[in-house]
């Protein structure tokens, strides 16, 4: 016999199969909302597995590209200034997108995303943040990971404790020597860790780049900076003691590795996952439009974007409406902002900071994208003196 759905109940009565199915739906929601099962399900949906990470890195990624110099670390000391800005204007999207080395970790810490992409045209660079996340892995504190980073053991007497200043942690490793024997173990620990648990593949190449980043960490100590090429230092580049003893607006320490706190968010990342490394040109068919499409199919929203000065290059090569449209593609609203930083005409900036040897500086995306649309940035001066969003000098 066919039974038809009529759209009407009978009162009172209740059809012996759909009461069954009512009672199974009930219990398997029961399952489902109890708290052990729920903290499960959560942990499931926040945690990446290693297979998408690494397919995350791999497929999204383009072709290794040219850059001058060795970004070991950021070379903007000004980096710190809009973080107040950033909270006032309420930049708290899901996802982060930015460039480079270490700087990145600071405006997740400040940020709070749920997801984070760092895309960079050099492949080094990715390798660089697949160590960064190698160490991020095996260090709890913050000593353990500058100890790993640096090759430099945590002994003796003096070794720090888990709630050292910023000033300590740079007096310790300023004053701790560098082991090549501990480096040579650690580069191993780091390419097996690479390979085996996040499951990315390191070609011979792959691997002399790494080994060259990481013994230039060691060689160098907190005193490496960016380097303009292999045969050259970046001149007047800060130190990464700099960067990690630089002051934000209230003159209080505002790098990652100024509190445990916001150590151990950023390292709660990378723990899940969450912090995916790819190969791209800004200006690129492949590597933007990936990560765009990605954020909009999981529902994330772009709450910042940290391009530094990359707009520049692509100003220059002819890429930028290429980035314009990559952008046109991202996931946002009216809150997300650009991160940008002012380095060759930074001394000329309506918005310079005394004692700083960069600019950052911060505009909306709907803002941009209704700028590029109407031809207002034909240069990169225009860019950036254009409808920006400064921090107040204090």
């Amino acid at each position: 016999m066919e039974h038809r759905m009529t759209g009407r109940s009978l009162p009172g009565k209740v059809l012996p199969h759909t009461l069954l199915l009512a009672l199974l739906l009930v219990a398997a929601h029961a399952i489902a909302v109890a708290p052990g099962n729920q903290q499960a399900s959560q942990e499931k949906v926040d945690r990446l597995s290693a297979q998408e990470f690494s397919r995350l890195v791999q497929e999204f990624s383009e072709e290794g590209g040219y850059f001058q110099s060795d970004n070991f670390t950021s070379n903007e000391t000004s980096y710190l200034q809009v973080v107040q800005k950033l909270r006032q204007l309420h930049a708290s999207g899901d996802a982060y997108l930015g460039v480079g080395p270490e700087q990145n970790f600071t405006y997740i810490a400040k940020l709070r995303p749920k997801i984070a992409f760092i895309v960079d045209i050099r492949r080094q660079a990715m390798l660089q943040h697949l160590l960064y996340k190698a160490l991020f892995h095996v260090s709890e504190t913050r000593a353990q990971f500058l100890s790993g980073l640096l090759s430099r053991p945590l002994t003796g007497e003096q070794a720090l404790r888990g709630g050292a200043s910023v000033d300590e942690l740079i007096d310790y490793f300023r004053r701790a020597e560098a082991s090549e024997e501990a480096s040579a173990a650690n580069l191993k620990r780091i390419r097996r860790i690479i390979q085996d648990e996040f499951r990315v593949p390191l070609s011979e190449g792959d691997q002399s780049s790494l080994e060259f980043v990481y013994s230039t960490f060691r060689t160098e100590g907190l005193g490496i900076s960016t380097r303009a090429g292999r045969n050259g230092w970046g001149g007047r580049s800060p130190t990464l003691a700099d960067l990690i003893a630089q002051p934000d607006q209230t003159g209080k320490p505002g790098n990652f590795l100024a509190t445990e706190e916001d150590y151990r968010f950023v390292r709660s990342m990378q723990t899940r996952n969450r912090i995916i490394p790819i190969v791209g040109d800004f200006g690129g068919r492949k590597a933007l439009a990936a990560v765009a499409d990605y954020l909009r199919r999981n529902g994330y929203t772009v709450a910042a974007f940290y391009t530094s000065n990359v707009e520049q290059y692509l100003l220059q090569n002819g890429s930028f409406a290429a980035f314009a449209e990559n952008v046109r593609k991202l996931p946002v609203d009216e809150s997300s902002v650009f991160i940008r930083a002012v380095l060759r005409m930074s001394q000329t900036h309506p918005a310079r900071l005394p004692d700083h040897r960069t600019v950052t500086l911060l505009q909306k995306i709907p803002v941009f994208l209704r700028g590029f649309d109407e031809g207002r940035y034909p240069d990169y001066w225009s860019l950036v003196t254009t409808d920006f969003i400064a921090t107040e000098q204090r």
